[in-house]
């Protein structure tokens, strides 16, 4: 990849490896759906004024079928099913589901997609990342049927994340403003959200820790990642882009451990070092010895 691809995929792999946490804490006192349109509604508040100004806005309304079921998909749902899912899960078992998100992308590029089809050492490289999720948490699901629905929930998000990256690739989407992209999909996902979340709301003001969560997860987590994304997707492809969902976890554990006290093992380790060697491998194709051998010796020196 790029210098400007592996500067975009680090900074998503941390405005996405981050949310786990803020949902978990947000969803002890809210309703799901109150959290998402929250979340909604403060990135709106940040990327319509900002389509605005790009005088960007317009052409959002000549392709709002295709605006509408993106959003649909990508953010109304997926962010639903994580929100509910992590009800019954731990943030950091949240994020290792997510993970399957590349070799769903990949499984999907079979049928609709012939550019993102994955083979040799990019495969190798999803195989070998999965493998370092499962090895990091143990892949523990033996509780009751509440955390096995809230497991199917995270990976039909899963599901979600990847139609939308490779949605992303495609016209109309591909030509259209990143910024005016994700202020629609944020407005239409709160537009939506508004008649479930009025009879959902607290009954009191929510715990300072709460609010904290619902700006970072509206400010960071969706008005400054999704047009990062975005960005991401554009400069590497949807295949490349959505391995983030390998280093995410990584941060998400760390998070979980620190302020959750989520569990922290041996496996621990052994998962983070198969996750960055799958993740190089998905993103350049091939082992650092024989990129190295490939290089020019003026780009070696």
């Amino acid at each position: 990849m790029s210098r400007k691809g592996w500067l975009l995929f680090i900074a998503v792999s941390i405005f996405w490896g981050i949310p786990y946490l803020f949902i978990k804490i947000a969803v002890q006192e809210l309703d799901p759906s109150v959290v998402v349109f929250a979340r909604a509604v403060i990135a709106a508040t940040i990327l319509i004024p900002m389509a605005v100004h790009a005088r960007t806005i317009l052409q959002l309304f000549r392709h709002w079928p295709t605006l509408l079921i993106f959003s649909l998909i990508h953010m109304f749902g997926s962010f639903l099913l994580i929100s509910y899912g992590e009800q019954h899960l731990s943030s950091s078992l949240s994020s290792l589901l997510i993970a399957a998100n590349p070799l769903l992308v990949a499984v999907l590029a079979l049928g609709f997609d012939k550019s993102e089809r994955v083979n040799g050492f990019r495969l190798l490289g999803l195989l070998v990342g999965l493998i370092g999720l499962i090895v990091l948490l143990g892949f523990d699901l033996r509780g009751d049927g509440q955390q096995w629905l809230g497991a199917l929930f995270i990976l039909l998000a899963a599901t979600g994340y990847a139609i939308g990256a490779l949605m992303l690739k495609h016209e109309p989407l591909v030509k259209m403003s990143r910024v005016s992209v994700a202020a629609a999909e944020c407005s239409i996902t709160a537009i939506l959200l508004l008649p479930f979340t009025i009879t959902r709301l607290p009954s009191s003001i929510p715990s300072p820790q709460v609010l904290v969560s619902l700006l970072i997860l509206g400010l960071i987590c969706t008005a400054l990642a999704l047009p990062t994304f975005f960005a991401l997707i554009a400069e590497v492809g949807a295949s490349r882009g959505s391995v983030i969902t390998y280093i995410n976890p990584a941060i998400s554990v760390l998070l979980g451990v620190t302020f959750l006290h989520e569990q922290f093992t041996i496996a621990t380790v052994a998962g983070f070092l198969l996750i960055i060697g799958g993740s190089y491998l998905s993103t350049t194709g091939s082992l650092p010895f024989r990129a190295a051998r490939k290089l020019p010796k003026s780009e070696v020196d």
